[in-house]
């Protein structure tokens, strides 16, 4: 799953197919791996209005959107951490217009809860406009947009196999890979929680982005500094 997680990072159009043969594998083996680590290639499919079964799906909203400021649009997503001998999911919220990580949770399954935690901690620093997800379970469940609909908060959803629809954030998962998970190559989650720790207060506060003219996120988002340093 690590080879497959690295290949899909540099080729996120490669299917079971593709990965089946750059592996060395048989294709069931990369269909059943894929699922399990929840990814499959970024393409444009038939019926993308289909919702999951008893799940409300939501409209693409930002395509001829400009970003005003902090607090305009939010965005989650989840990725897969491999360990030596397992795996985590990762969830992260961001805000577009800074970068800044508002929130984020580790989790040993796809349940919806840790995707909840992660919101209900977003929402210490305000609400959004617009919300933005893509269209998997956790985020089209009844639980998890309650929250949204009660602040009245405009809900957007990625195309699937979109990888553009949510660039900031798939470039988050793609610099927490290269830069800490897998030079890192963490043996357990408590190892992994503290750097996590560390580097998402680095990412906020430290780290020059190229995009921001080099400013940090936390230099474009209006919030209480703080106190607690990095050690990444």
């Amino acid at each position: 799953m690590r080879k497959i997680d690295e290949l899909y990072l540099q080729y996120p159009f490669f299917g079971s197919r593709k990965m089946a043969v750059e592996l060395g594998i048989n294709r069931k083996r990369a269909q059943r791996l894929m699922r399990l680590m929840g990814i499959e290639a970024h393409y444009a499919k038939p019926h993308l209005s289909r919702p999951a079964p008893g799940h409300e799906v939501y409209p693409y909203l930002l395509r001829h959107v400009t970003i005003e400021g902090p607090h305009h649009v939010w965005s989650a997503d989840i990725t897969y951490i491999p360990l030596h001998g397992g795996f985590l999911y990762l969830v992260a919220v961001m805000d577009w217009f800074s970068r800044f990580v508002l929130a984020w949770e580790l989790s040993n399954t796809l349940d919806v809860s840790f995707c909840s935690a992660a919101l209900d901690t977003a929402f210490r620093f305000g609400q959004p406009q617009i919300w933005n997800s893509d269209q998997g379970s956790q985020f089209t469940s009844a639980e998890f947009l309650a929250p949204l609909k009660e602040r009245s908060i405009a809900i957007s959803m990625d195309g699937r196999g979109r990888a553009l629809d949510n660039v900031f954030i798939e470039r988050l998962w793609r610099s927490l890979k290269y830069e800490l998970i897998y030079p890192g190559d963490f043996q357990s989650g408590i190892a992994l929680l503290a750097a996590l720790t560390n580097y998402f207060h680095f990412y906020n506060y430290q780290r020059p982005h190229q995009a921001l003219d080099y400013q940090t996120p936390a230099d474009l988002f209006p919030h209480k500094h703080k106190s607690k340093k990095s050690l990444f």
